[in-house]
């Protein structure tokens, strides 16, 4: 078989999505489907706006939290507390057992820490200056 390598800036949508479904085949063959499901929080207003939310997923019995954010306006509010208990709940319904989320900055991780989640490792230098930290929380007992 002939090939070329090719590296973009621009991947199509259909390439992407053809990639996403050959790695999803692939690992259900090697370690089993991974019920995979969207999971959001939002926060909104009086007017309907988010303001906060979470965005992530649900997977091989883990939730993942990808985004978090909260409006300016709401920090200092516990808002992010508020969300990951709601978005842990949901996990758990689902049947999760843990949660994992990251960041790189030192604030959020502080959060993170004082709803349960532990530090389980840390890439330094990303971004520069900072280091991206990865934090994990038990949900429920097996």
């Amino acid at each position: 078989m002939n090939t070329t390598l090719e590296t973009t800036a621009n991947p199509s949508p259909e390439e992407l999505a053809f990639l996403g479904e050959r790695l999803t085949a692939f690992n259900d063959g090697d370690v089993g489907a991974s019920a995979r499901k969207a999971l959001a929080v939002f926060v909104r207003d009086e007017e309907g706006a988010v303001v906060a939310g979470i965005s992530g997923y649900t997977a091989w019995g883990w939730l993942y939290v990808q985004w978090l954010w909260v409006d300016e306006r709401l920090r200092g509010q516990h808002m992010a507390g508020k969300m990951l208990d709601a978005a842990e709940r949901e996990a758990m319904a689902r049947g999760c057992n843990n949660a994992w989320i990251d960041t790189f900055n030192p604030n959020a991780a502080k959060v993170y820490q004082r709803q349960g989640y532990q530090p389980f490792g840390t890439l330094a230098g990303f971004p520069i200056g900072r280091s991206r930290i990865f934090l994990q929380k038990r949900l429920a007992l097996a």
